[in-house]
């Protein structure tokens, strides 16, 4: 089994955000998403696409309240990229940690 390594699709602070939500739960609604990342709908869209084109997050839209709203859920690929991802930052701090023990 090769090393994990960074996933530069999940890697930005707002996508490591949405990824983390998305690890907790079967979907999520947009708005609800938003405001749990603290940004707009313009950056989370964004986000999203790029993690959609990736195959990591699928969107399903659907009215609900008389209003179009849409989900967010992660793929299987997306669920694993982020476990390797979560694995590729934890031995980087291991490492650094290691590092600093050594300039103690």
């Amino acid at each position: 089994m090769s090393a994990p390594e960074i996933d530069p699709v999940l890697h930005p602070p707002a996508r490591l955000q949405i990824a983390a939500v998305l690890a907790r739960t079967d979907d999520v609604e947009f708005a609800t998403l938003r405001d749990l990342v603290e940004v707009s709908d313009s950056v989370l869209s964004k986000h999203l696409s790029a993690m959609s084109e990736a195959g990591y997050v699928t969107l399903e839209k659907a009215p609900r309240d008389g209003r179009q709203r849409t989900w967010a859920r992660f793929t299987r690929a997306g669920s694993k990229a982020f476990a390797s991802h979560m694995r590729a930052l934890q031995a980087l701090v291991e490492s650094a940690e290691a590092g600093l023990a050594q300039n103690v």
